[in-house]
C-alpha cells in the first residue's frame, strides 16, 4: 500500500512582464504551499499549522466560500458543474498565512481522478478590493494550454476583456511545479506571468528556510502590487475604473 501524499512547500520565483504600452517586468523570490487536501482531511496536516495561529499556517476559510472545510467546498463546486470523476487527490497550490496575514492573488486546485490523472483545475483569483472569482478549467491536462474568458477585475491597468491562457507543468514525483498565466486583450498578448518552484516536504526545516529567506512574504506581496501599480501610473499606462464583479462565482 502506497504512503499517503504529504504537504509540501515550494521555493522559487514569480515573474511578470507587461508588454505594452510601456514595458514593465519584474521577478521576485517566493515560497508557497502545495497541499494534498483530500489526504490532509484523512491523515492530518503533519507539521503544517492548519486553522490555528503560527508563524506559517493554512486556514481553510481563506478559500472558496469561507467554510471550515475547503475540500468539501471544492467537491461541491465540481459536483455543481457536472464533474463527478475528480475523486482522487486535490493538490492546492497557494500562499500561506505568515504571522496571521495573507493575501492570495491566485491559488490553483489541481483535481485528479482516482487513477491519478488530472481532471480539472480550479483557479481562485482575489483582487485587492476583497472580491473573489473562480475560473474552472475542465478536462485539464498538464503541459497543454487552456483558455478562459476574462470576466473579473484584477488590475486597474487592464480592462475586463480578452482571455487568459493557462499552462501547468510538473515533473516526476512532484519535484518542481510551474504555473503560467498569460493574458491577451483585444489587441493581442499583453501580460506574461508565471510562478514556479522546487518542492520539498513541509517540515520544520522548510518552515525555518521560508522564514529566514523571506519572512514577510505575504506582506511583501501586497506591497509589491502597489509598488508596481505606482510604476505603471508614472509610465502613463491607461487606467480603468473597477466594474461590478460577475453575478456568478464560477466562469467555466
Amino acid at each position: 500500500m502506497s504512503a499517503a501524499p504529504v504537504a509540501m512547500m515550494g521555493f522559487g520565483a514569480v515573474r511578470h512582464t507587461r508588454l505594452r504600452p510601456a514595458r514593465n517586468a519584474f521577478a521576485y523570490p517566493t515560497y508557497f504551499l502545495m497541499l494534498p487536501m483530500r489526504s490532509l482531511g484523512l491523515h492530518g496536516a503533519g507539521e503544517l499549522a492548519r486553522n490555528r495561529a503560527a508563524a506559517i499556517s493554512f486556514h481553510d476559510k481563506d478559500h472558496g466560500d469561507g467554510r471550515a472545510d475547503a475540500m468539501q467546498w471544492i467537491d461541491d463546486l465540481l459536483k455543481s458543474e457536472g464533474i463527478d470523476d475528480a475523486k482522487g487527490e486535490a493538490w492546492l497550490h497557494c500562499y500561506p498565512r505568515v504571522f496571521g496575514y495573507s493575501f492570495k492573488p491566485v491559488s490553483f486546485w489541481y483535481c485528479h481522478r482516482e487513477d491519478g490523472s488530472l481532471r480539472a483545475v480550479v483557479v481562485e483569483v482575489n483582487n485587492t478590493f476583497g472580491e473573489r472569482h473562480v475560473y474552472l478549467l475542465d478536462h485539464a491536462k498538464y503541459g497543454h494550454e487552456m483558455k478562459a474568458t476574462k470576466v473579473f477585475h484584477v488590475s486597474p491597468f487592464c480592462n475586463v476583456e480578452g482571455q487568459y491562457r493557462f499552462r501547468f507543468m510538473t515533473t516526476a514525483k512532484n519535484a518542481r511545479t510551474v504555473a503560467r498565466i498569460d493574458y491577451d486583450d483585444a489587441n493581442g498578448a499583453l501580460i506574461n506571468t508565471s510562478v514556479s518552484g522546487d518542492l520539498q516536504a513541509l517540515n520544520s526545516q522548510a518552515i525555518r528556510k521560508a522564514l529566514l529567506s523571506y519572512g514577510a512574504m505575504t506582506l511583501g506581496v501586497i506591497a509589491r502590487i502597489h509598488w508596481q501599480a505606482l510604476k505603471l501610473f508614472l509610465k502613463r499606462v491607461p487606467f480603468f475604473s473597477k466594474p461590478k464583479p460577475p453575478a456568478v462565482l464560477v466562469t467555466r
